[in-house]
């Protein structure tokens, strides 16, 4: 893999306004949300709802993805999806979340997630993931996906390709009747192939009027993950998959979330419904 050196912190710019007009979710401004008691399963107005917040979030991601490039910062990227979700009546759902101060994830390298956009210059060969939500209508649509920066070395490349391929999989587990463990089992399965490591502790989740509702979503075969997925259920997959071990270390900032080897590590998501035959996407642009 590649021989650049690890990452630090940088610099944070200002926080970013959004207009007053734009609805905000409750937890903004408070050091967490309201915990959720609504059901799972929702209804088909809602879930209609999400489809229009997935779409936005999906396509703010594309457009910050636009921008990809050696010599850009991370800050930047966050500028560009922050201004597409306010430009289209979204809120940008990480902003305020648990006091989470920009309006993406950018998790380069080595960084398994909830990376804090700043004043981060992407490199040559570097591989960024963008985990993009946005909130609009009552509703949360929640996404993400690992990107290339310019000349990127095999090794990191299929991890990346692969890693999307383990979300098809497992998206294409999703049955009504199935135990949410499948999703994880699949992944996991499909990972040990390659010798690659499935992190345990960051999981997919139920998402709705709520960004986690509490529904848990593991990218392994857990023994607990018993819920029995009915059709109206909305969650999120998003394996994170490493070259090589699936454990970590946290930054001070309380977020970023870096492998403990600081080897490389890729991540896709989507919102998803399930139906009465499979899965429907939410998070399409």
């Amino acid at each position: 893999m590649s021989g650049q050196s690890l990452l630090v912190p940088g610099e944070l710019s200002p926080t970013r306004s959004v207009p007053g007009n734009i609805r905000r979710p409750e937890y903004v401004g408070k050091p967490a949300p309201t915990p959720y008691d609504g059901p799972e399963v929702q209804t088909p107005e809602t879930i209609e709802a999400m489809r229009t917040a997935g779409r936005i979030a999906a396509r703010a991601m594309a457009e910050a993805a636009k921008h990809i490039a050696p010599g850009v910062t991370t800050d930047e990227l966050d500028r560009v999806a922050h201004e597409f979700m306010c430009d289209h009546g979204a809120y940008p759902s990480t902003l305020g979340y648990r006091g989470f101060p920009k309006s993406l994830c950018t998790s380069v390298n080595e960084v398994i997630c909830h990376g804090i956009p700043d004043s981060t210059v992407l490199r040559d060969g570097d591989i960024v993931n963008l985990d993009v939500t946005a909130y609009i209508g009552g509703v949360h649509g929640d996404n993400n996906a690992t990107y290339l920066v310019g000349d990127v070395d095999e090794e990191s490349r299929l991890l990346v390709e692969r890693t999307r391929e383990a979300l098809n999989r497992a998206i294409k587990a999703v049955r009504p009747g199935r135990q949410i463990n499948v999703i994880g089992r699949v992944i996991e399965s499909y990972a040990k192939r390659f010798g690659y490591g499935v992190v345990r502790d960051f999981t997919g989740h139920g998402i709705n009027s709520s960004f986690h509702s509490g529904l848990i979503v593991p990218h392994y075969d857990s023994p607990h993950a018993t819920t029995v997925m009915q059709p109206g259920m909305t969650f999120t997959i998003e394996p994170m998959l490493t070259l090589g071990t699936h454990d970590y270390d946290m930054w001070d900032d309380g977020w970023t979330v870096v492998t403990k080897d600081r080897r490389r590590t890729a991540q896709f998501e989507h919102t998803l419904v399930v139906t009465e035959t499979g899965a429907d996407i939410l998070t399409l642009p």
